[in-house]
C-alpha cells in the first residue's frame, strides 16, 4: 500500500513518524510533495521518504492519499489532482471545517473519501483522531484510517454531525490546555517556585489526570472529590474556580470553536 503526502507540515509529519514507528508503513511505501524544496529536503531526510514528487505525481501513485494541506488551499490542490482521483484510490482529508460535501463538490466527482481531524499531541504520539467516512467510501476504509490515524494515539469513529464539536474538545481544546499549564504554573511561581519546575509540576499533573480519567473510567467528578478532602486546600481552590465562572468560560469557549467550524 502506497501512501501519499499533499503537504509536508507538522501534522504530516507526525502521522508519517506514527506510520513508521508502529510499523505499519516503511519509507518506501510513502510518498509526499511541499511548496518548498526546504520541506522536501527536511523530511528526506528525517524519515527516508520519497518527498521530491510533485501534487500530480503523488496523486496518481497513491493508493491511500492523504490531503493534509490546509483548508484554504484544498480548492487550488483539489483542481491539480482531480482527474488523478478518479480511479477510486482512497483519499483522506485533515482539514478542519470542510465537509465530505464540499470536498466532493470542489474534485467535481464522487470521491473515495474519509475524513480525520487529528490534533497536535500527535506530534508526541499522543493524538486524538476523529475518524468520519464519507458516503462514498468503501466498508473497510474507516477500519483502515482508525489503524493509520492510532498509530499516533487514540482513534475514534464519529458521524460527520459530531466533526464540529470534535474539532473543538479533541482539535482546540489542546490550546486551552497549554494555557491552563501556564496559568497553573504562574500560580507556583507566585508562591515562589521556580518556572521550569512550575511547569513541570503543572503538566504532570494534567497528563497523570488524563490518564486517570481515561483508564480509571471513573466520572471526571467522583475523581474530583477524591482530591477534595473536606476543609482541606483543593476545595478552597475549586470553590474560588466555581465563583469565577471556570466551568462556563470553558463550555463558552467550545461553543464558540464549534460556531466558528461552522462558518469555514
Amino acid at each position: 500500500m502506497k501512501i501519499g503526502f499533499i503537504g509536508l507540515g507538522n501534522m504530516a509529519a507526525a502521522i508519517i513518524g506514527g506510520l513508521l514507528e508502529s510499523g505499519i508503513a516503511t519509507p518506501a511505501d510513502i510518498v509526499g510533495s511541499a511548496k518548498t524544496p526546504e520541506t522536501r529536503a527536511r523530511m528526506q531526510e528525517r524519515f527516508g521518504i520519497d518527498a521530491s514528487l510533485s501534487n500530480v505525481e503523488v496523486a496518481n501513485a497513491a493508493d491511500v492519499l492523504i490531503l493534509a494541506v490546509k483548508p484554504v488551499f484544498f480548492p487550488q490542490v483539489i483542481d491539480e489532482i482531480a482527474t488523478s482521483t478518479a480511479n477510486d484510490k482512497l483519499v483522506v482529508s485533515i482539514a478542519a471545517g470542510l465537509t465530505c460535501q464540499r470536498i466532493e463538490e470542489l474534485f467535481g466527482h464522487p470521491v473515495r473519501l474519509v475524513r480525520c481531524m487529528p490534533n497536535t499531541p500527535a506530534l508526541v504520539g499522543a493524538g486524538c483522531t476523529a475518524v468520519c467516512a464519507g458516503p462514498n467510501a468503501q466498508p473497510d476504509d474507516e477500519a483502515l484510517c482508525l489503524q493509520l490515524m492510532g498509530s499516533f494515539g487514540r482513534a475514534i469513529a464519529i458521524p460527520e454531525r459530531l466533526m464540529d464539536a470534535e474539532g473543538a474538545v479533541g482539535g482546540s481544546s489542546p490550546a486551552f490546555a497549554f494555557m491552563f499549564v501556564e496559568a497553573l504554573a504562574d500560580g507556583a511561581v507566585a508562591a515562589g517556585m521556580p518556572r521550569a519546575q512550575a511547569y513541570e509540576f503543572a503538566a504532570q499533573s494534567l497528563l497523570g489526570s488524563a490518564k486517570l480519567v481515561l483508564e480509571s473510567g471513573k466520572h471526571p467528578g467522583e475523581l474530583k472529590d477524591m482530591v477534595c478532602s473536606p476543609g482541606g486546600t483543593t476545595i478552597e481552590g475549586v470553590r474560588v474556580l466555581e465563583e469565577a465562572g471556570f466551568r462556563g468560560a470553558i463550555m463558552d469557549a467550545i461553543d464558540a470553536c464549534v460556531q466558528k467550524s461552522k462558518q469555514l
